[in-house]
């Protein structure tokens, strides 16, 4: 087997290769791209057998939820109780899906000079998706359980270092019987996906990943004028008023921040404390991060796993050095856990300010930021002094000011006094270079469709 046609799956945990998988063929992609005509019989679908289907799908997800996370868990260090709950989401997500698509996409009618005139939601054909590693089967299920309810086609570059999360992924469709083509896996580099954006054959891209990637990929889509939805990175405030529940909030952003050892585009990053609060807060913080247990991710008691590959273990740890050259205050942590598996010490600075890596940057590792702020008010600018906008939290006993100041806040989303996340019911993407388009909810699955007037004369 040539080398330049493998990828290794690497266990992070352990630095030893789990399995090596032959790169697919040209022959191969243009066998899924020709496949992907099975969008025209596809479209034509009824909703109750696409929900039929994508309700199968679900049932495979949970019969196989602890083989499905350990696949996960050995691709990409994700501790296993986190990669079960990951599969039971994506569950979720297909319930969901089968159970509301018809009414998210059911006609509308409008009042014109129309003797009747409605607006319809059609598919656009194939949708490529070309996903991340850190939710390697949530970011997928979230993306084509509202496509193919709609009556898209998809197919899967997912990230080279979890080829068997994706050819996993293309299993669960075609067991659980949706026609051949409707959704397929290609395992190519990542320098290919500029071949897949161009064909034809293909309508639209999805992307969830990096700024870089993300701006790649719509330079590439824009020239081809193809739609995309792009979900990018983060770096999420979580803002501590002087009223708060700081208990609740501490215990909750400790979660926030180092679930899946840091490495979501989500999680919790900046923590901007009013100066009544921050003592107590950074205190209990710490107390609670300094007490989590890192180790095996197979352990189930295990609640920190390795970061997912070398390199990025070695971009984070210069973001914090620099930040300290720059005069962050280390509370805890701040190098990589000695011995095999690329593991990074949870890890706090104080006195953080706009200028440091850990405050303008995206931080994908157990890495916490806190800074102090005078009043509300201020803690909203510093929260917007970020290029990025994707999820917000706000901490206060005063319901009424959280919700002025959500208005306030760029960001897709904004939670009070809770920890942001992803729901199948509410939708989710950002702003600034967090990316644009919508995933989850109606919004998501109308992202993919032709949004078509139909005006049926005579005029009035």
């Amino acid at each position: 087997m040539n080398a330049h046609n493998v990828v290794h799956a690497v266990n992070p945990a352990t630095e030893e290769i789990n399995g090596t998988y032959e790169l697919h063929s040209p022959q191969h992609v243009e066998q899924a791209l020709a496949a992907s005509a099975a969008y025209r019989d596809w479209r034509r679908t009824p909703f109750s057998l696409r929900a039929d289907l994508m309700r199968r799908a679900a049932s495979i997800l949970r019969d196989r939820k602890s083989k499905l996370a350990t696949i996960i868990t050995s691709e990409m260090g994700k501790p296993i109780a986190e990669a079960e709950a990951e599969v039971e989401k994506c569950a979720w997500c297909c319930d969901h899906y089968a159970e509301n698509a018809e009414r998210y996409l059911s006609d509308e009618p409008r009042v014109s000079n129309a003797s009747r005139s409605y607006i319809q939601f059609t598919p656009l054909g194939t949708i490529l998706a070309v996903m991340p590693w850190n939710f390697p089967f949530w970011q997928v299920f979230r993306f084509a359980a509202p496509a193919l309810m709609a009556g898209n086609t998809g197919i899967l570059k997912h990230a080279s270092n979890v080829p068997g999360c994706s050819l996993a992924i293309e299993e669960i469709f075609r067991e659980a019987g949706f026609p051949e083509g409707v959704f397929r896996s290609v395992l190519v580099p990542g320098s290919l996906a500029a071949f897949l954006i161009r064909d034809p054959r293909i309508a639209a891209v999805t992307l969830t990943g990096s700024e870089q990637a993300g701006s790649e990929v719509a330079a590439l889509a824009g020239r081809e004028l193809k739609k995309t939805v792009l979900e990018l990175g983060g770096s999420d405030p979580f803002i501590v008023l002087g009223d708060a529940d700081v208990d609740l909030a501490a215990a909750t952003a400790v979660r926030a921040r180092y679930q899946n050892a840091g490495q979501s585009c989500i999680a919790a990053k900046r923590f901007i404390l009013l100066e009544k609060v921050a003592d107590a807060f950074e205190e209990r913080f710490v107390e609670a991060a300094r007490s989590l247990k890192t180790g095996d991710p197979m352990d189930r008691s295990t609640q920190i796993g390795p970061l997912a590959r070398a390199d990025l273990r070695e971009a984070l740890d210069l973001q914090v050095r620099e930040s300290v050259r720059q005069g962050a205050r280390l509370l805890l942590g701040g190098r990589s856990r000695p011995g095999r598996g690329y593991y990074y010490e949870p890890t706090v600075l104080a006195d953080v300010h706009p200028a440091m890596p850990v405050f303008c940057e995206e931080v994908f590792g157990p890495v916490a930021a806190f800074i102090r702020a005078k009043d509300p008010e201020d803690a909203v600018r510093i929260a917007n002094d970020s290029a990025y906008g994707l999820g917000a939290s706000v901490w206060t006993r005063d319901l009424d000011l959280a919700q002025r100041l959500a208005r306030e806040i760029e960001s897709g989303s904004v939670f009070v006094n809770g920890m942001v996340v992803s729901d199948p019911r509410l939708p989710f993407g950002g702003i600034k270079r967090s990316g644009y388009g919508r995933e989850l909810s109606e919004f998501g699955i109308r992202e993919f469709v032709n949004i078509q007037t139909v005006w049926v004369g005579p005029a009035r």
